[in-house]
């Protein structure tokens, strides 16, 4: 059994991670230089490397962190026990909620997939496993759902979804990701046997 590591070195690593994630999410990766995370977390550049080999693994780090929050999220957006449609449903209101904050400022994964184009970037590798997982949750839930075409709905939603997540980035307050939950509606209700006519109240808006 391994000792656990010292309190000091579990902080720091901490401290920088926190930093980087929030350094690294409003700025991008390539406006974030090492040095910029170091200063802010208050640790030495050794300090730094010893917890991370390179600013990619930092990077992994980061993604990784964020991959788990999204999950824990996603699990906290919809009831278990609810019928799958009633799931898909319930969460992408928890969508339009989350992109429509003010601390929303897009997709983590989106923007690493912008800023590392390279499919063997470790970025791009960890980015792209996170939204294949995502596109495989949705299907899982469409199909349970009963809907014609699951892999249809699901695609859609995702790019709903993602959307959303890019909408909030560029108009903030004024976004489009305001309609999201009514839109999401729609294409359920057009794939779901049960769903039946799409739901005829107009989709608010932010002024």
């Amino acid at each position: 059994m391994n000792a656990k590591p010292p309190t000091d070195l579990v902080s720091a690593r901490q401290r920088i991670l926190d930093t980087a994630a929030g350094l690294f999410y409003e700025h991008g990766f390539h406006a974030v230089g090492v040095d910029l995370v170091i200063e802010r977390a208050g640790v030495a550049k050794t300090t730094l490397y010893r917890h991370f080999g390179s600013k990619d693994d930092l990077i992994v780090a980061y993604l990784t962190a964020a991959n788990e929050r999204f999950w824990a999220w996603f699990s906290s957006s919809i009831d278990p026990a609810a019928p799958a449609r009633d799931q898909l449903v319930a969460l992408f209101d928890a969508v339009q909620k989350l992109a429509t904050g003010q601390a929303c400022l897009g997709c983590a994964f989106q923007v690493t997939a912008a800023e590392f184009p390279q499919h063997d970037h470790p970025g791009h590798t960890v980015a792209l496993a996170h939204k294949q997982a995502v596109r495989a949750g949705l299907r899982a839930l469409a199909a349970e759902a009963g809907a014609i075409n699951p892999g249809a709905l699901a695609d859609g939603l995702l790019l709903v979804m993602d959307g959303a997540f890019a909408a909030a980035r560029m108009y903030r307050r004024s976004s489009p990701a305001s309609t999201v939950a009514y839109t999401a509606r729609v294409l359920i209700d057009a794939h779901t046997p049960a769903g039946g006519r799409p739901r005829r109240e107009e989709p608010r808006t932010l002024r």
